[in-house]
């Protein structure tokens, strides 16, 4: 089971579509990631969120961006895992986001990792606000509370 939380953002869950924007660009979620790291903010993803991950990595758009850097989805892969905790959501995961049931596994693996955070460019996610106290916000908006906390 994971610690309590801390006060402030001390716990983030970083949603697929930052984590590409990370790995793959350098815009404002790989200065989220850095300075999550930086400043010992602990990023937190499951099982379930790092396939989704690597499938999408995957994608054809994707190629020629992976060899623009001199990189291939094994090597990102790495490197996620590196700088996140595992958490274990239960393998039954209630549905809660309307109209995509696929971000329901972003839910549950936070509520397992007790975030503060949810960090997502997803609509269906954000329309949310939140769920169980775990705020559900944008790359910038997660900058500036992670910058204030």
């Amino acid at each position: 089971m994971a610690a309590p939380a801390t006060p402030g953002h001390r716990r983030l869950l970083l949603d697929t579509n930052v984590v590409i924007g990370a790995l793959l660009w350098s815009g404002p979620p790989l200065r989220l990631m850095e300075q999550a790291v930086d400043e010992g903010i602990e990023l937190f993803s499951s099982a379930m969120l790092l396939a989704e991950l690597e499938h999408t990595l995957n994608y054809p758009r994707f190629t020629k961006r992976l060899a623009m850097l001199q990189t291939d989805v094994a090597a990102l892969m790495r490197r996620y895992e590196l700088i996140v905790t595992m958490v274990q959501p239960p393998v039954e995961v209630p549905r809660v986001v309307p109209n995509d049931p696929d971000d329901d596994h972003v839910i549950a693996a936070a509520v397992a990792a007790q975030a503060d955070l949810i960090v997502s460019g997803d609509r269906h996610l954000l329309s949310m606000g939140s769920h169980r106290g775990i705020v559900i916000v944008k790359v910038s908006e997660a900058v500036e509370r992670i910058s204030h906390a």
